[in-house]
């Protein structure tokens, strides 16, 4: 086969913590497809269409799962490895400015069964284009463009268009700036690729790979096929002979498919993968070590790899990740021994009332209160070895995601809201609620269980703040609870937000950040452009990447302005105003922050110093932010705090008297 001399560049990003479980531990280019990852299938394809060598750049997170598959390959592969986010332009900029070659292919790595390389080369040289975009078919004859399948074609020449250092991305940047100036040839391929970003795209390349019969050589599978169903088999594999398969299906080495169950293609059982007795899976993968036990049904997901599906459980269009897994064994373990802890509790009150009958007078609390205070004491380390996953759930949340590590200051200024109120607190009499908390306790460990079956992140940290109740109840009763209500509530707001709620606010809130700092930058004087979220002022490109859409703002001002509410003594609408006035204020720093950002772009020399400023500009809308919260209480205080009238004081003075001389 005639070896081609082109410069290849493999893109693979980073986590993913938006689309998927699976892709916050795993980037979607390490997903498997009858046990090898996608990216490998990748690097052997091109191996096989006679290409000598590829670039390969991820993000650092990665960078070591990424070399362990590189080094399997049969190519010479360079890794790149970004320190900062640069785009998928800025990635190819990186990879091949110092030797760009005479041609360059660009392949998003999470392609399930990518194309033959001469025949998008001849398809880009009969174009006569600068760059040629590759679509999946679409259509039902396949004659029209479908989805982009995110392979493009280039000549060196598109290196020109892309900045000398920052944020590029291609479709947002390369393309319009190609299209001003030269071509961009779109090509539709006869098949799809199967290339996938989240939970669906992976299923839809999983049967794209199926139906086109995509297998290396090396797999070593056996097809077994007739009209009707596709089964490739590894070896050591077990299927009973009343399990039932519909096709197309994939079953990798030493799985084990078990009596009465029942598999819809396309469909996926990995290596070691076990499908318990009287179990269907409908269009999902079991990745490598999974397990779904017996009577499960698994449809539209993706069981990752050395997950077990717990007997009778149901799991639909979802993503199970090991560590949810994990978690969950071990809290179900915690809630079976949460009983022993009770009965240690009731012989520990029988030795408190022994001491308090010994206690010497000079002791400052009462023997009540040294009770009260030592058993608060075991409960609450109870409490925090019981619900340890979660907090250590929440403290990885805290530290990989820059939206939500404000998270991690909540429990403290909790901490000192309540000290801050112990002279408010102190005659407030102690009259433990042990029935009311006990069955709100149970309540809470039921609303936990079912988030543990259910693998639900907001149940399990929803029975957290409802055990904390119970907790308060138990120990002091209804009235100290009403005076840590609000403080209970604010715990709230170390939690991230669900998934769904992130995603769909994500785009929106990236948008509005581009708009209003142009609308700010064209107030001011400046000519921009706006090209998608990417703005040109002058000769600097400034990218308002999906993490500048100013959800870390948002996240962080709630808990500026609910502290500052919980300090101040205001009426309870002024405090509400301060607390709903947290969105419109974070939005506005946001949109000063970029614009600011843009502005100085155009004015500072060198990639160091633009990085610093925009690695710091963030913290420098904090104490705008919180002048802004300090500004409108003096403004609610002077519209809402009626004048002191000053009555004139009559002043009287009695007459000297007269005193006689001497």
């Amino acid at each position: 086969m005639k070896k081609l001399d082109i410069r290849t560049v493999v893109l693979v990003g980073g986590q993913d913590f938006g689309r998927s479980p699976l892709a916050a531990h795993l980037p979607v280019a390490l997903w498997p497809i009858a046990d090898k990852p996608v990216l490998q299938r990748l690097l052997d394809h091109l191996a096989d269409e006679g290409i000598e060598s590829a670039t390969v750049c991820c993000a650092k997170d990665v960078s070591a799962a990424v070399e362990r598959v590189c080094t399997e390959s049969r190519l010479s592969v360079t890794l790149v490895t970004e320190e900062q986010i640069s785009g998928t332009a800025g990635c190819v900029r990186d990879a091949v400015a110092s030797d760009p070659g005479e041609l360059l292919l660009l392949f998003s790595a999470g392609i399930a069964a990518p194309p033959p390389i001469q025949g998008l080369i001849e398809a880009h040289r009969a174009g006569g284009a600068e760059l040629t975009m590759v679509f999946n078919p679409g259509g039902e004859n396949g004659s029209e463009y479908g989805a982009p399948a995110e392979i493009y074609v280039c000549q060196p020449s598109i290196l020109s268009h892309i900045p000398a250092g920052g944020y590029s991305d291609i479709k947002e940047g390369v393309i319009p700036s190609v299209l001003q100036t030269g071509r961009v040839h779109p090509m539709a391929l006869p098949q799809e690729v199967g290339n996938f970003r989240d939970r669906n795209g992976y299923l839809r390349a999983l049967h794209v790979f199926l139906r086109n019969k995509v297998c290396s050589s090396g797999d070593s599978h056996i097809p077994e096929h007739s009209e009707e169903t596709l089964v490739l088999k590894g070896t050591d594999v077990f299927v009973h002979p009343a399990a039932r398969i519909c096709g197309p299906v994939v079953i990798g080495k030493q799985a084990q498919v078990l009596e009465g169950a029942v598999v819809i293609g396309p469909a996926m059982i990995g290596q070691n993968a076990v499908l318990g007795e009287g179990s269907v899976i409908i269009r999902s993968a079991l990745w490598a070590g999974a397990a779904a036990g017996a009577r499960c049904e698994v449809r539209e997901s993706i069981v990752g790899c050395s997950v077990a599906v717990p007997a009778g459980a149901e799991v639909v269009e979802r993503a199970l990740s090991a560590d949810v897994s994990d978690r969950g064994r071990e809290k179900l373990w915690t809630r079976h021994v949460r009983g022993g802890i009770s009965r240690i509790g009731t012989s520990l009150r029988s030795s408190f009332d022994r001491i308090e009958e010994r206690l010497p007078g000079w002791v400052p609390f009462s023997p009540k209160q040294l009770a009260c205070g030592c058993g608060g004491i075991i409960v609450l380390l109870a409490f925090l070895w019981s619900y340890g996953p979660t907090l250590i759930d929440l403290m990885t949340v805290w530290k990989r995601s820059d939206e939500y590590s404000s998270g991690l200051l909540v429990p403290f200024l909790a901490v000192y809201v309540i000290w801050s109120r112990r002279e408010d607190l102190a005659p407030v009499p102690v009259r433990p609620a042990i029935l009311w908390g006990a069955g709100l306790f149970l309540f809470a460990q039921a609303v936990r269980g079912t988030g543990l079956y259910l693998m639900f992140h907001s149940a399990e940290r929803l029975s957290l703040i409802l055990s904390l109740v119970a907790l308060v109840l138990l120990l002091t009763g209804w009235r100290y609870l009403g005076k840590l209500a609000s403080v209970l509530v604010f715990l709230c707001l170390m939690f991230p937000w669900p998934r769904r709620v992130q995603a769909a606010v994500a785009l929106p809130l990236q948008s509005w950040a581009t708009t209003s700092a142009v609308f700010c930058l064209e107030l001011v004087g400046y000519e921009v452009l706006r090209d998608g979220n990417v703005i040109h002022i002058g000769d600097s490109s400034v990218a308002v990447a999906e993490a500048c859409n100013g959800l870390r703002m948002v996240t962080a001002f709630f808990v500026i302005n609910a502290l500052v509410v919980l300090l101040v003594r205001r009426a309870w609408w002024e405090k509400l105003l301060v607390v709903v006035s947290s969105l419109p204020i974070a939005l506005l720093c946001n949109t000063l922050r970029l614009a600011v950002t843009a502005v100085l772009f155009t004015i500072l020399e060198g990639e160091d110093w633009k990085q610093r400023f925009h690695d710091w500009d963030g913290y420098a809308m904090m104490p705008l932010a919180i002048g802004m919260v300090v500004g409108e209480l003096w403004l609610l205080a002077r519209l809402t705090t009626p004048p002191v009238e000053v009555k004139p004081a009559i002043i009287s003075r009695r007459p000297a008297e007269h005193v006689p001389d001497s």
